[in-house]
């Protein structure tokens, strides 16, 4: 593992250390849930870095409000629409 020292402003490091976790976990906590948010790391990949199973870590980002599957409103119901059929034949 490689160390990277931040220099935090003290009122995000107050912020921080408001979360009733060390600020090294909250910190890393945080950048992983935004790669993922941001697609940059798989669910998998993301629960590995955060020691918990890709499952967890779904329920987890969820319960945050950044969603597993991100569609458009148009795929969602071409999605709908493809279910609907299957359940039909």
């Amino acid at each position: 593992m490689s160390t990277v020292t931040i220099d935090l402003d003290e009122g995000l490091a107050t912020l921080l250390h408001q979360t009733n976790q060390p600020v090294q976990l909250a910190a890393s906590e945080m950048i992983v849930l935004e790669l993922y948010r941001r697609g940059a790391v798989s669910s998998g990949k993301a629960g590995e870095l955060l020691k918990m199973p890709r499952l967890d870590f779904i329920r987890y980002a969820s319960q945050l409000g950044i969603p597993n599957i991100d569609m458009t409103a148009d795929e969602w119901e071409h999605e709908k629409a493809a279910v609907a059929a299957w359940l039909e034949s």
